[in-house]
């Protein structure tokens, strides 16, 4: 039986990895030491995960170990010797990486040093996929020329009909406290690719979403969104008229990636994961979906402060995923993703 490394195990992807790779007959070991609980309180708390995977996956365990110890993540990559890594461990909002910038830095960036070393000091011939984001582009893509239509914005230009390619430039841009440690994250992935030719992969999601999120208003957008829906609590827009857009994939469309990257690994690879264009909205456009599911009518306010570095309109361009892994696709569209994400919070406020 193979072993797999899943840091950030109790996460939103993390754990859809755990239970896609179970069902594959691997060896998993999950590590999560419920940071999310520290950085965004109680709300954030995904010990009900952990829980969770631990008495429902009989070939799961999960270790409470911090990723920026670096003698611990050196001794258990050592101890566990896994086939394969997939780095899912981040801190993930903007906002609160302005305000705890050690941290945020510490955790994304240093903490993946750490992980890299490891795995290159047990094996150069294990797969490394790691998590980055799409605001490794920073600002950038805001300086695109935008239509404003009805309930979105949209590219002027139809060379980006498709979305952003992995090409985009991420230099001389404003990024946010946490964009940037990112990409110092997203960079070190890609130079122990090719400096030790190991077979790693940076996976820069849009917004990425599922069942399974612990949403908050800091980080996961839908979720969140979703979740003020039910409980019929006020959403705050924050600028662009409400009309900023965003890609969204399932986070089981994410796991079967990772899945085809592993199974056929490439050396120092970048890929833009998204929805693509078919699972694009806007705010305005998600508050007339999940009412449409929940019948309830979206309570929200406006405030015109954007946040600093959003994105106005981000679709990722996902033609070279599909080039080079062409027997994987979306399978889950955006009703089916908020039907589930909204089934799931009406469970666990039960």
């Amino acid at each position: 039986m193979r072993r797999l490394l899943v840091t950030g195990a109790a996460g939103l992807i993390g754990s859809e990895v755990v239970a896609y790779f179970a069902k594959h007959d691997w060896n998993i070991q999950g590590v999560d030491n419920n940071m999310r609980a520290d950085f965004f309180g109680p709300k954030g708390d995904t010990t009900w995960n952990t829980r969770r995977m631990e008495a429902n996956i009989p070939n799961y365990h999960c270790v409470d170990v911090d990723i920026r110890d670096r003698g611990a993540v050196l001794d258990m990559v050592a101890h566990f010797k896994p086939d394969a890594v997939v780095h899912t461990a981040a801190q993930p909002s903007h906002d609160l990486a302005a305000s705890r910038p050690f941290d945020d830095f510490d955790v994304n960036a240093v903490g993946t040093l750490n992980l890299l070393e490891a795995v290159r000091q047990y094996s150069v011939n294990v797969p490394f996929v790691h998590m980055s984001t799409n605001k490794v582009y920073g600002d950038a893509p805001n300086k695109l020329a935008l239509n404003e239509l009805d309930t979105r914005w949209d590219y002027a230009d139809d060379q980006y009909y498709d979305g952003i390619k992995e090409s985009f430039t991420i230099d001389q841009s404003k990024h946010s406290v946490f964009g940037a440690s990112k990409v110092a994250a997203d960079v070190m992935v890609q130079e122990y690719g090719r400096y030790f030719d190991m077979n790693t992969c940076c996976l820069r999601g849009g917004c990425l979403t599922g069942p399974n999120h612990s949403g908050v208003e800091l980080h996961g957008f839908i979720s969140y969104l979703v979740r003020c829906n039910l409980e019929k609590r006020l959403y705050t827009i924050f600028g662009y008229k409400g009309k900023q857009v965003r890609d969204n994939i399932h986070s089981l469309d994410v796991a079967s990636f990772i899945h085809h990257y592993i199974e056929k690994p490439r050396c120092a690879e970048v890929y833009n994961l998204g929805g693509g264009r078919d699972n694009s909205i806007s705010i305005l456009e998600a508050f007339d979906l999940i009412s449409t599911i929940s019948g309830n009518d979206m309570q929200y306010e406006y405030s015109d402060q954007n946040r600093s570095g959003d994105h106005i309109c981000y679709i990722s361009d996902l033609s070279k995923m599909h080039a080079h892994y062409p027997e994987w696709s979306i399978t889950k569209d955006l009703t089916t993703t908020f039907e589930e994400i909204y089934a799931s919070w009406k469970q666990r406020e039960s």
